[in-house]
């Protein structure tokens, strides 16, 4: 699907592709998910002692089968240093699973790492991570997660239908919109549907409103600038407030940069745009992000001289760790490893 229109659910579906891919290699499934009959994609065997790439195997079914595989011991690199997302552990009085966007982003959190790790190993660490609830909500969202994979599978047969086409016109925008948003409802139920992906619907419509609003001649600019408000205020709270939030630092860096030399402006600044709490907070970050900076700069120099002194790649290597120590705590040093890698 063409960016240009700058819709949240045009954003490239990299890791449906990928996933996709990665379970289609020989390239079996030429129709896209909206044209077949059968309402699963063909199962297949998985080879779970080597996770080869399986083919025509339906996500959902590998949910099923990672019961038998065992996770790796070493985390993936781009997770290393970093915690799974809280809050999506939540069920009813019951002990049904309540959905929550909380519980896709802990999806997501594990299948970022695709490509580092394959896919049913990822899946065994999402199984994992669900092990913490306690029946019927743990199998409930197993059988969620088996239900997002084969979406995303769908997702990714979409995109490829669409292929580089543009989607130039609002008519074409919206029908795009209502094809993925009737695709979420047809691999998930209603609640999950909503409670996945409610926000981001409701910024697509206010996006495509806006793109609507800016093209129509007869408003004018306070016209244009009321109805562009009141489409804002049906937005839900937190990415309204999210947007807000955006204004917000966007003017506190322009202030920060403005206010460099005056120290006691910028404090004032912070309090009387985010209240005492959060401009002390702010002040605190700023504080660490200096002495960070300072810290690695020193550090750099010498990291420098060290790669240049001709030792052997032990030595370098035993001396550089002991740089980190110096310089840095241990999280510190994950960031600092991450920097050192790029340099």
């Amino acid at each position: 699907m063409n960016s240009t229109s700058r819709l949240s659910f045009a954003i490239p579906v990299i890791i449906a592709v990928v996933i996709a891919l990665w379970l289609l290699a020989d390239g079996g499934r030429d129709q896209p998910a909206s044209t077949r009959n059968s309402d699963r994609p063909a199962d297949a065997t998985t080879d779970a002692a080597g996770f080869s790439a399986a083919r025509q195997q339906s996500p959902s079914k590998m949910v099923v089968e990672s019961a038998e595989l065992t996770m790796p011991d070493q985390q993936p690199a781009s997770l290393a240093g970093t915690s799974e997302p809280a809050g999506w552990a939540k069920t009813d009085r019951f002990g049904n699973l309540v959905p929550t966007g909380e519980l896709r982003q802990l999806f997501e959190y594990y299948l970022s790492a695709l490509g580092e790790e394959a896919l049913p190993q990822l899946v065994v660490r999402i199984r994992l991570a669900l092990s913490v609830l306690e029946e019927p909500a743990r199998g409930q969202a197993l059988d969620t997660l088996g239900r997002y994979l084969d979406y995303k599978l769908a997702l990714a047969d979409l995109e490829t239908a669409y292929g580089e086409a543009r989607a130039g016109s609002l008519d074409e925008i919206q029908r795009r919109m209502a094809e993925i948003q009737a695709l979420r409802r047809t691999w998930m139920d209603a609640d999950t549907a909503e409670a996945f992906f409610a926000d981001e619907e409701a910024i697509d419509r206010y996006q495509l409103l806006k793109r609507n609003l800016g093209r129509d001649e007869s408003l004018t600019e306070q016209q244009r600038e009321d109805a562009l408000a009141e489409a804002e205020m049906a937005l839900p709270e937190p990415v309204r407030q999210a947007r807000l939030d955006t204004g917000k630092f966007s003017r506190y860096e322009e202030a920060r940069e403005t206010l460099a030399n005056d120290p006691e402006a910028l404090r004032a600044w912070r309090q009387q745009e985010f209240g005492d709490e959060a401009a002390q907070r702010l002040e605190d970050l700023d504080a660490e992000q200096k002495d960070w900076s300072r810290r690695w700069q020193s550090y750099a120099k010498e990291r420098d001289a060290l790669k240049a002194s001709g030792l052997a790649e032990p030595e370098r290597e035993e001396s550089l760790a002991r740089l980190h120590e110096r310089y840095f705590s241990e999280t510190e040093r994950i960031r600092a490893k991450a920097l050192d890698s790029i340099q």
